[in-house]
């Protein structure tokens, strides 16, 4: 089985997959000072519930937007897998896609690269994580930019904490969009302000690319948008580990 490592700034989220796709998928909390020993004993418990053992895993790939973890997450599979990863920046490792922008995290490229293989076609490619983010890829599948917003989560911590009377709220679609209370006129604020913030984006892009494009969600949240908006034609929640899989099976090709 092939174990594939997606650290964000929230979470880090591990995935067993075999051949037939993602067969079990944990996460826990991102903690940049997490020892390799540590996340292993975290590990080896849910894989034990599973029946799983370390010598089923195969191989791994990384993507890590939090430079810190690298090392233990490099360390953990080379210490107890037995096995090398493959790092999603490392320059051995072919994405099989150009990539006409600087500094783009790994995460935004591993989308890239499974969106592309999936659905074809000019892409937005709109991620709902820590950050809000819009990535483009052209037709040929090549990346070529993209937009970076505060996320939704990130905003509600933001406004609690600038504003002494307004409490923490969950993100939900209000009932109505006049909130006749405060935690009602927040969560419409929130909810209706990031779906203008979308239409806004994605029109705003497709206008300066020229052509249509199809626009993918992923992510937390891309569920609870999907429903109030017609810009997003389709949610794959398992996109980013798709796209771990596809980049991983391109470099064993290689060798």
């Amino acid at each position: 089985m092939l174990l594939a490592i997606d650290a964000g700034n929230t979470n880090v989220v591990f995935a067993l997959m075999s051949e037939d796709g993602v067969r079990h998928r944990w996460r826990i909390s991102t903690v940049g000072n997490r020892t390799a020993d540590e996340y292993m004993v975290w590990l080896i418990q849910l894989m034990q519930l599973e029946n799983l053992k370390p010598e089923g895993i195969t191989g791994a790939i990384i993507a890590t937007v939090v430079p810190q973890t690298l090392f233990p997450l490099q360390l953990l599979c080379r210490r107890y897998f037995q096995c090398e990863p493959l790092v999603i920046g490392a320059a051995e490792v072919d994405l099989g896609i150009a990539v006409k922008a600087q500094d783009v995290g790994a995460d935004r490229l591993v989308n890239a690269v499974a969106a592309h293989d999936i659905y074809g076609g000019a892409l937005v490619i709109l991620d709902f994580g820590t950050a809000t983010t819009f990535d483009v890829v052209d037709e040929e599948g090549a990346y070529i930019g993209g937009v970076i917003s505060p996320g939704i989560n990130l905003s509600l911590e933001a406004l609690h904490m600038a504003a002494a009377k307004l409490p923490r709220i969950a993100v939900e679609r209000p009932e109505r969009v006049i909130g006749r209370a405060t935690v009602p006129a927040m969560q419409s604020g929130v909810y209706w302000g990031y779906v203008g913030l979308i239409e806004g984006i994605v029109s705003r892009i497709k206008a300066e690319y020229g052509a249509p494009m199809k626009v993918i969600a992923t992510g937390g949240l891309a569920t609870l948008f999907y429903s109030a908006t017609d810009v997003i034609e389709a949610v794959d929640q398992e996109l980013t580990i798709k796209g771990l899989r596809m980049i991983y099976q391109l470099n064993q090709l290689k060798k």
